[in-house]
Order: structure tokens, then C-alpha cells, then sequence
């Protein structure tokens, strides 16, 4: 083994490798361009120059990186998901160590100083491209990197503020030696649009943020769970103002997706989304307008109940739209969910209705191929199973003339709620969001109504129609978009999904998002997307243990 340890440096910010400026250990004999190419790789890295770091990856299916936020397979894979973060960190390294395989293979191992402090890893496995030409010609790729870097103290695309416990869940059955409250052990992440006692809500905007008082006393949902013993984790992130289903913020930015690394998280209860899927809390308190729970239930292979629209208490929680928000939850599984749902919502309300499934095959249009099949295919596989009668198909009539009902209404309640805050701080929204609220400004209160008066109507034919039967339907209309997806092309997810989702906003009622089905990526990986159940008003427990037949 060769161990060189050079004289000082004399840029000590540039960490350069192969000059000779950085302690380096080879073991075998050093291929001829190797340590010039590890460094043209970090100064791409530093200078965020997107072509030479696609360059330095192998261009093929098999390529590989991965970090903390997950594994990403295949040379489009990463090249996308460099180009959405943006510019890389900022680093220098300190010392390298190289192992040599073979002539045009070797194994790279760095240690970084990182700006912001703290100490990063990298390892990665180069090798020479094959071809023709001497060895010497033949530039040097990566095909393998794990990167390792100073662990944050709080992630700040998922969580606002945490604490070890933020706020502590009641211990009564300590106190008394009864046995202890149902979600004793439960960790939660909070959406921040919930009052938390002693905490400003920001609403995913930090002008909001910065300029809002201290919660004077906790919101009702906040206080069910406390009151059942879960202790709250912290203030999750959330969609500015909470009118996005992407999971993107254009301040803290997006949170990572654990399910499908590289690709968004959903939104606007993404913070909390991230945090229960990261295994950071067991519990994510959320709401729904449009989907919002259901989404990144979705995208991320989680359990997401939208509950019966004012079942739970609403106080001490800041609007979007009165008339669709509702309050619910995230986990990991459904036992814990549905004991969430029980220490939030009154038992006497609660009904229980006949198990029988009803299909809308035009809902599905808009519907991605991949998710429309393995829909199909969990249809067919319970229906001969015998878990359940084949679903009997309906016409929910023009789902398209619902949603667009529903985007008036939620657009004018929305500008009622916020649109005031707003004007007086221009430019403080992302594009997308801040042309929602846009629209919302331009909606008279005359079309407002006329929007109310025919949603009434829409509700109480589609009530009729469906019979206290449950509707089942995909979550969303796709996979997780890949986080490189243009706006277009987010928009275009968006608007087919709320096609879906707007079903369960105009009836008030509740829905669940199951994870049962996966379906394929063009990477050859699989991704999940939710099954989702929409039943009568007031059966949310009785969905929730429906929904658990899906999961046997």
C-alpha cells in the first residue's frame, strides 16, 4: 500500500485530490487519470455545472446513487434529481482513501468538511468506460455512489420546529396505574396550520411566519391526540398556505419521498407525510380540501383518512376553504390510524353501512394506464379471492363540470381566508400558488354562490346515486411525479387527480387511502399509489376496517 501524506495546502477551499493538496492513501497501483477525474467531479459539484456531473455518471439503467433521502437507479434517475435540487453543497475534501479493484476499477472513499460544519462521506466505485482506445483515453465514470453527509439537526423541507417531545401527551394511566391512554408511545407530526400552544402558525410562508403571534392553547384535533396520550414531535411543513397537492415550497423546499427517492412527496400535508413515512413520527395530523391527506398517502405508501367534513373539531385550525377542509391523519399502518380516528372523533356520530363496493369506469379516464390496470387488477384479485361481491359500476355523470364547481367554490373561500394577507405582501407566494389565489380574487360572490347552490344539488343526486354503497377509485391518477417534472407537467398530474379526489370534497365524506397497489416506473423500479375507498357520511371507522380487508 502506497500512503502519501503531502505538505500543507495552499488553497485549503478547493480540496484538490490529485494535486497532491489532500492526505490520500492509495492501496495497488494508481490508475493513470483517476484522482484527476474525482476532482473535476467535485469542482463540477461546487460550480453546479448539470452537463459535467451527468458526464462523470455511467450512462446506463445500472447506475446507482444513493443517499439519506433513498436509492436512485439509472443514469436518468439521478441526472433528473440533481437538476431539481440545484446547486450541490458546498464543501471542500480532507482526506481520500482509494482502493485499487483492477486496472480500470477502483474504489473511492473521501471525507468532506462541509461549510455549514460537520463531516460528509463519500464512497464511490469508478471505472475506466469501455472501448476502444488506450486505457489512458478512456475517461473514468462513476457507477456506484453512497453519499453520507452531516446529518442536519431538523430538516427543514420536513419539519418546522421539533422538540423531544415538543409538547408531552397525557400520562393518566401512569398516575393512577390504569392501563395507559390509547396512543401512548404515538409520536406526532403536526401540519402547520394547527394552533400549538406557545407557537405561531406560518402556514408553510415564513413572511406569515414572521409576522403571526404565539397559539395562546392548543387545537381541538391537536388536543384529542395529546389527551390520548401521543406525544407531539414537532411542527411539520406544509404547501404555502396549504393549496397545493405537490408537496413543493418554494421557501423550505420539497421534503423527500422515502417510497420513491428522487421523486415528490405530495402535498399540502407533506411535512408531516415525510416525517411518519422517515419513520420521524408515527402520527401525521393533517387536513384535506382536495386531497391533501390523500396524496401523499399515495405517493408514499402510507394509510390516509379524510374524515367526514366537521367531524373533528375545527377550532384552532387556519382555513383554506370552509366548506371542503376536513381534519385527518397519516401512518404507517391502520391499526394506528384507526386509533388516532378514535381518540378524535365522537363515537355517537359514527355510523356503520353494508359493504358493498360501486365502480365509476369514466373516473378512471384521466387515469394513468399503469394505475388504471393494477386498479383493475386488485379488483379482480379480491372479487375472486372472495373478499367482496364484484363491484357493481355506476355514472357519476360530468366529473369534469363537478371539479370545476368545486375549484370555484375552494378558489373564493380561499381568497376570502387568505387573499387579505396576500395582497398586502406581494411576491411572497411560489407562481403556482400565488395564480390560484388569483383566481380566487377574480370570483364574484354572486358565482360563489351559484357554485354552492349547484354543489348542493351535486351532493345530494350523487348521495342518491351511490346509496351508502362505497365508491372505490385510485388515490391519485399517478406514481409521484419525478421531482424534475416540469410545472406543466405537475399541473397536468394535479388536475387529473383532482378529478378523483374532488368526489369525496363535494359529498363530505369520508375517504381512505390504502397502500395495496404498486405500480411499474420506466426505471424498472415500482412505486405505490393509493386505493381509495369513499364511503357515506359519518362511516369512518366502519371504512377504516373495510379498508384493512384490502391489506391481507
Amino acid at each position: 500500500m502506497a500512503d502519501a501524506t503531502p505538505a500543507a495546502r495552499l488553497v485549503p477551499e478547493e480540496g484538490r485530490v490529485g494535486s497532491g493538496t489532500v492526505p490520500t492513501t492509495v492501496e495497488g497501483d494508481l490508475p493513470d487519470g483517476l484522482l484527476e477525474a474525482f476532482d473535476a467531479y467535485e469542482r463540477a459539484l461546487a460550480a453546479d455545472d448539470q452537463a459535467a456531473l451527468a458526464a462523470a455518471f455511467e450512462s446506463t439503467a445500472t447506475v446507482m446513487r444513493a443517499d439519506a433521502g433513498g436509492l436512485l437507479v439509472g443514469h436518468d434517475a439521478i441526472t433528473a434529481f440533481r437538476g431539481r435540487r440545484g446547486s450541490g453543497p458546498v464543501r471542500r475534501v480532507v482526506e481520500c482513501h482509494v482502493r485499487v479493484v483492477d486496472a480500470d476499477t477502483a474504489l473511492v472513499v473521501s471525507v468532506n468538511a462541509a461549510a455549514s460544519g460537520g463531516r460528509g462521506v463519500v464512497t464511490q466505485l469508478w471505472r475506466r468506460e469501455s472501448g476502444a482506445g488506450s486505457r489512458g483515453a478512456r475517461p473514468w465514470r462513476i457507477a456506484s455512489a453512497q453519499v453520507q453527509a452531516s446529518p442536519p439537526a431538523i430538516d427543514r423541507r420536513v419539519w418546522r420546529v421539533v422538540g423531544e417531545p415538543l409538547v408531552p401527551g397525557s400520562r393518566a394511566g401512569d398516575a393512577t396505574g390504569t392501563a395507559p391512554p390509547a396512543l401512548s408511545g404515538e409520536t406526532v407530526a403536526v401540519k402547520d396550520l394547527f394552533a400549538v400552544a406557545g407557537h405561531a402558525i406560518g402556514a408553510g410562508v415564513p413572511a406569515r411566519l414572521a409576522g403571526a403571534t404565539p397559539e395562546s392553547r392548543h387545537a381541538a384535533a391537536v388536543q384529542h391526540l395529546l389527551d390520548a396520550g401521543a406525544d407531539l414531535r414537532g411542527i411539520a411543513q406544509t404547501d404555502e398556505f396549504a393549496y397545493s397537492i405537490a408537496g413543493r415550497n418554494s421557501a423550505y423546499g420539497t421534503p423527500p419521498n422515502p417510497a420513491v427517492p428522487g421523486a415528490i412527496s405530495g402535498g399540502s400535508t407533506s411535512g408531516p407525510a415525510a416525517a411518519v413515512a422517515l419513520g420521524q413520527a408515527s402520527i401525521g395530523l393533517g387536513t384535506d380540501t382536495g386531497g391533501s391527506l390523500r396524496v401523499p398517502a399515495s405517493y408514499q405508501g402510507l394509510w390516509g383518512l379524510r374524515t367526514t367534513h366537521g367531524a373533528v373539531d375545527r377550532a384552532g385550525l387556519l382555513p383554506l376553504a370552509p366548506s371542503f377542509d376536513t381534519v385527518g391523519w397519516l401512518t404507517r399502518d391502520v391499526d394506528t390510524l384507526r386509533r388516532a380516528a378514535e381518540a378524535s372523533l365522537p363515537p355517537a356520530d359514527q355510523v356503520s353501512v353494508e359493504s358493498s363496493y360501486v365502480v365509476d369506469p369514466a373516473l378512471l379516464s384521466p387515469v394513468m394506464p399503469e394505475v388504471r390496470a393494477e386498479f383493475g387488477r386488485a379488483v379482480d384479485e379480491a372479487t375472486a379471492a372472495g373478499r367482496m361481491r364484484r363491484p357493481e359500476q355506476v355514472v357519476l355523470g360530468d366529473v369534469a363540470q363537478l371539479f370545476e364547481l368545486f375549484r370555484v367554490l375552494q378558489a373564493f373561500e380561499a381568497w376570502q381566508s387568505d387573499g387579505g394577507w396576500i395582497t398586502s405582501h406581494p411576491g411572497e407566494l411560489a407562481p403556482d400558488v400565488a395564480s390560484r389565489f388569483a383566481f380566487g380574487a377574480t370570483i364574484s360572490p354572486r358565482r360563489a354562490e351559484e357554485a354552492r347552490v349547484a354543489l348542493g344539488h351535486e351532493r345530494r343526486r350523487l348521495e342518491s346515486l351511490l346509496d351508502g354503497r362505497v365508491l372505490l377509485l385510485p388515490s391519485a391518477s399517478s406514481a409521484a411525479p419525478p421531482l424534475g417534472a416540469t410545472p406543466a407537467e405537475v399541473d397536468a398530474v394535479r388536475s387529473a387527480t383532482l378529478g378523483l379526489t374532488c368526489v369525496a370534497g363535494v359529498l363530505g365524506a369520508p375517504a381512505v387511502s390504502a397502500p395495496v397497489l404498486e405500480v411499474p416506473l420506466a426505471s424498472g423500479r415500482s412505486a405505490p399509489v393509493g386505493l381509495c375507498l369513499v364511503g357515506p357520511r359519518g362511516a369512518d371507522l366502519f371504512l377504516l376496517d373495510l379498508a384493512a380487508t384490502w391489506a391481507t
